[in-house]
Parts: C-alpha cells; sequence; structure tokens
C-alpha cells in the first residue's frame, strides 16, 4: 500500500504569540497505581512541545484520554492525578479543568495566565468523542487559537479530539509527532541494509497486514512469541499445548509463501522453553528442536533460537521491533525478549537504525535494563505505529494534512 504523501504543518511553523490559548492533545493514557502515575514516559515525550509553548508565553491547554471509560463519568480514569507529574516535568504551574468542555474549563481557563497549563477531564467521559462528534468538536475549539496534535498514540483513530477539531482551528504538529515520523519514516524507506524486522505478541490476527506489508520491505522477518507456534503449525510443526490460532493457519502459509517468493529470510524459533502449566514456578524444560512434546506448552523463545536472532539482529542496518517472545512479564519467561532487547542495543551502538513500537515491547526493554536512549527510538503508539508501517492513512494525520 503507498501512502500519499501529507503536507503537515509543524508548531514551529505557527505564529504563537505572547497571549495565544493554545490547545494540545497529549497522549496521557498512562499506567495507573493506587491512584498514582506508575510510569510518566508518555508525559515526558510532550515535555519539547509544552515547554516551547510555556516559552512562548502562550496559555497551554492539554486534552487527553485515560483507559475505557464508556462515555461515563468514572472516578477510577480521572486525569486529576497526572497534574503533578505534568507541573514537575513542565516546570511551570499547571491546573486541573474538572471537565474538558463547558463551564468548568471556562472558568479554569478564565483563570489560566500566561506561559501556564491547564490539564482538562479525561475526553473520553464524553460519548461524543468516540464518535468524532462535530459539535463536541467545536466544544474542545471554543476559546482557543490553534490545536496542535502531540499524541501519536490516538492519531490512528478518528475521534473529535483526533480529526474533527482540526476543522475549527489552525492545526499543526508537536515535536513528539514529528520525531515519530521522522523515524517511521526512516523504517519506511529502510535505505540502510539489511533491515530486520522482529514481530511477536500473541496474536497472529493483529499483525497479518503488517506481516504482509514488511515483506515488501526487510530482508529478514523474526517471529516470535505465541504468534510463532500458528506458523509452526502451518508448517504441520507439533507444538503441544501451545496457543494457536487455528483460523488463521491459511493466512500463515500464505505469509511463508510470500516471503518464499519475495526471498525474505523468514525465520521461527528452532527451539522453546516448555512448562506443563502456565505459572511462575513451573518446571521449565528446553526442546530440542522446533518442535513441541504433546503435553507441554511454549512459553519463550530457547537458547539456540536467542543465539541465532541475536546473530541476525546483530548484523541489521535497520531494525524495527514490536511485540515481545514470550510470556514476557513473568520474569521465568522473559529471557528471550531481555536478550534480543540487548542486541538491539548493540546493533544500535554500532550504527543501525532501531525503531521499537508498542507498550510490550517497551515494557519489555525496561526490564532488559536497557536504557531507551539506547535505542534510536521508541515510538509512544503500538497501534499507530503498526498501521503507519502497513501503509495505512492514519485519520489524524489526514486531517492535519493542508
Amino acid at each position: 500500500m503507498t501512502r500519499p504523501v501529507l503536507k503537515l504543518k509543524r508548531v514551529q511553523d505557527i505564529n504563537i504569540t505572547e497571549g495565544s490559548t493554545v490547545l494540545v492533545r497529549v497522549d496521557y493514557n498512562v499506567p495507573m497505581k493506587d491512584g498514582k502515575v506508575s510510569d510518566d514516559t508518555r508525559i515526558r515525550e510532550t515535555e519539547k512541545t509544552v515547554k516551547y509553548l510555556v516559552s512562548k508565553k502562550a496559555k497551554v491547554v492539554l486534552i487527553a484520554h485515560l483507559g475505557r471509560p464508556k462515555g461515563k463519568v468514572d472516578p477510577k480514569y480521572t486525569l486529576k492525578p497526572v497534574t503533578e507529574y505534568v507541573e514537575k516535568i513542565m516546570g511551570t504551574k499547571t491546573y486541573f479543568a474538572e471537565d474538558c468542555i463547558g463551564k468548568a474549563r471556562e472558568e479554569a481557563l478564565k483563570n489560566l495566565k500566561n506561559g501556564e497549563i491547564l490539564l482538562c477531564e479525561n475526553l473520553r467521559y464524553h460519548p461524543e468523542e468516540e464518535k468524532n462528534d462535530e459539535n463536541f468538536a467545536k466544544e474542545l475549539a471554543r476559546g482557543c487559537d490553534f490545536f496542535v496534535q502531540d499524541a501519536f498514540g490516538a492519531i490512528h483513530r478518528a475521534h473529535s479530539s483526533t480529526s474533527a477539531v482540526t476543522k475549527h482551528l489552525p492545526s499543526s504538529i508537536g515535536f513528539l509527532l514529528q520525531k515519530e515520523l521522522e523515524y517511521l519514516e526512516k523504517i519506511m524507506s529502510a535505505s540502510q541494509r539489511p533491515f530486520v524486522a522482529i514481530i511477536g505478541g500473541a496474536k497472529v490476527s493483529d499483525k497479518i497486514t503488517v506481516l504482509e506489508s514488511l515483506l515488501d520491505r526487510v530482508d529478514v522477518l523474526i517471529i516470535g512469541g505465541a504468534m510463532a507456534y500458528t506458523f509452526l503449525k502451518a508448517q504441520d510443526v507439533n507444538i503441544g499445548k501451545s496457543l494457536v490460532e487455528e483460523d488463521k493457519i491459511e493466512d500463515a502459509k500464505k505469509i511463508i509463501l510470500k516471503a518464499f517468493k519475495n526471498n525474505v529470510e523468514l525465520l521461527l524459533p528452532a527451539d522453546h522453553l516448555v512448562v506443563k502449566e502456565v505459572k511462575e514456578d513451573a518446571k521449565t524444560e528446553l526442546t530440542q528442536s522446533m518442535a513441541i512434546p504433546d503435553e507441554w506448552i511454549g512459553v519463550d523463545i530457547g537458547s539456540r533460537t536467542i543465539s541465532i536472532f541475536s546473530e541476525k539482529i546483530m548484523s541489521a542496518k535497520t531494525i524495527f521491533w514490536n511485540g515481545p517472545m514470550g510470556i514476557f512479564e513473568m520474569p521465568a519467561f522473559s529471557n528471550g525478549t531481555v536478550e534480543l532487547a540487548k542486541a538491539v542495543a548493540k546493533a544500535t551502538k554500532n550504527g543501525a537504525v532501531s525503531v521499537l513500537g508498542g507498550g510490550d515491547t517497551l515494557n519489555a526493554l525496561k526490564k532488559s535494563g536497557v536504557k531507551p536512549e539506547e535505542v534510536s527510538h521508541c515510538s509512544t503508539g503500538g497501534g499507530a505505529s503498526l498501521e503507519f508501517v502497513e501503509g495505512k492513512i492514519l485519520p489524524g494525520l489526514e486531517a492535519l494534512a493542508e
């Protein structure tokens, strides 16, 4: 799929002056634990855009969603606790508005001084947000002079705050979105070869189209995680009691055939870490081949596979990784993912361009002790980065195009 080139205005290209009110869509869908933010990465990623607007003495109005409150007010999904993190990271007085539209926001905006920030309550408390409702978008834009899109993790959805709002305000993209697009374009053009893609996770169904798209670009396609068992079964390899998507076996066969026709090296696990039941203290075994004995369940790639995959990664000049190699949430089954993260960091140090996408992949990176700066780019949007690589036109970007 060839995507048309979209002409996008950057935040630094618009005339923001002292006292301008700027509406900024951010992705603060952050993990929370006991009413506290347990990982502030997504807030930090917007720092450059927000601080730029603050330096212009603009009034900054931040809008975001958190979780899935299903269009109604649910205290479990309030953005209120995020306020203190925004204030600390941006180094600027930050207030909270009890709603993202209406009187509550209007009042809070009236009292906002130049160079200050207002974080608004969860967009998804309103069912209109996910319906891309025109009137709701108009309310979001009310009292603002400009709109800046900096929520890469949300632009693959046509919602009021990503799509319809652009009709009501002069719009541009923030620094985070610029960085995301720059690195994803590098992946798409893949001028530096060999290009190795690593795709893991549980379901083939989530990633069929991205696998097909990658086969037109990559030299090596590594498939791990539970989705590998569907591919092994497609080649009549015994997979024991491992997770398999029976209805995707034919799709897996088509992808194997396309890899062969395109002269792409498609690598599947050569051995596995297996258990009889999935629990932390389960007795583990290493298989002697890519086959998994009856009664056993694959939970991670084996040591021989780690060494084969790592070697391919180390020889790469362009790397795209989405999805873990095993049930990495359980330390006993995380070794494959951790070792590949280290290999990607080494390859990056040797000059490869590496882009990692998806929450699980980024969590795995954290567990491996590899710092985000040791890879070229950690994408803040798993779904958006996959759809971009597929060649899809992302609604939020299309809405911003001049």
